[in-house]
């Protein structure tokens, strides 16, 4: 696999059976859930288990076939992406925070599945989590921070050995890392992923927000090699709400919440075919379409 966009074949998509209701503040490792309980709309399971099931359904329909984690109770197995990540034909398994370390034990069957000479395993110092990865042709684009927000951040989950890991392993490819901005404190001023801020679409074409870039020339950078008339540049509200994070079943269809009528509406402009979806109860513990799948295979 070597782009987000190709005919989608396989994937994994996450589950939010038994994932264990609302934590307490002090046991959450990102901002947004901490925003929902503070505001008593943390998500219930059931309406969980019916936004996730809308988007199986929608897989379905276009002849995916979807693995799903094993259960195991009271763990959040709803953010499949991070947890491992395929790049070329080789399944990446990472270092992830401790929290989540338990969640690839559930991909036991998907791993059994796979030769073990195409799995990477990460050195203990290298970190990653895969929805800071994104694959674009020959160039893979990795979303990091330095030592320095890298232990000070609850949020920072891809480290300067992740990136040299990736580097090394696939020498074949471009890699270009842009440092992200982090708070553990407050959603609006923090891209937790590389692709809470930015995703490649179609031919050439992209959703951008600056406001998720700790350097104005990262965004830049990624600007001009999509170009101004190919980016959809979106704001800080935007980016806090998810708006990159959609999830392209191939270079035309492009699965969508329902409520972005505004970017549903300039995306079906450019030609693509919009699949919509309510998935904002997902969103509301910081993460969207493309958290909650594993691509393991595109044509």
């Amino acid at each position: 696999m070597n782009d987000e966009v190709s005919k989608l074949k396989t994937v994994v998509l996450g589950t939010a059976l038994d994932f264990g209701g609302a934590p307490e503040i002090e046991e959450c490792y990102d901002p947004k859930s901490v925003e929902s309980i503070r505001l008593g709309i943390y998500p219930l399971e059931k309406d969980l288990v019916r936004e996730m099931d809308a988007f199986r359904k929608v897989f379905e329909r276009y002849g995916v076939q979807v693995h799903r984690p094993k259960n195991i109770p009271g763990l959040n197995q709803i953010y499949a992406r991070d947890i491992a990540f395929v790049i070329g034909n080789k399944l990446v398994i990472p270092n992830v925070i401790e929290e989540r370390s338990e969640e690839l034990s559930a991909l036991k069957d998907v791993l059994q599945s796979i030769d073990e000479s195409h799995i990477l395993r990460m050195p203990q110092t290298a970190r990653a989590e895969g929805g800071d990865v994104i694959l674009c042709g020959d160039s893979i684009f990795i979303g990091y921070s330095e030592d320095e927000d890298f232990d000070a951040y609850k949020v920072a989950r891809t480290n300067l050995d992740g990136v040299e890991f990736i580097k090394n392993s696939f020498p074949d490819k471009k890699i270009k890392a842009f440092e992200l901005l982090k708070s553990d404190t407050d959603p609006r001023k923090s891209a937790l992923h590389l692709d809470c801020c930015f995703q490649p679409i179609g031919e050439n074409k992209a959703i951008l927000c600056e406001k998720g870039f700790k350097n104005r020339s990262d965004f830049e950078f990624l600007l001009n090699r999509f170009g101004k008339e190919n980016a959809i540049v979106i704001s800080a509200e935007d980016m806090y709400n998810l708006k990159s994070n959609v999830f392209s079943l191939s270079k035309d269809v492009i699965v969508s919440q329902t409520e972005f009528t505004r970017l549903n509406s300039i995306l079906r402009d450019k030609g693509f075919k919009v699949e919509e979806i309510s998935y904002k109860e997902v969103s509301k513990m910081g993460g969207l379409f493309r958290c909650s799948t594993m691509p393991l295979l595109r044509e």
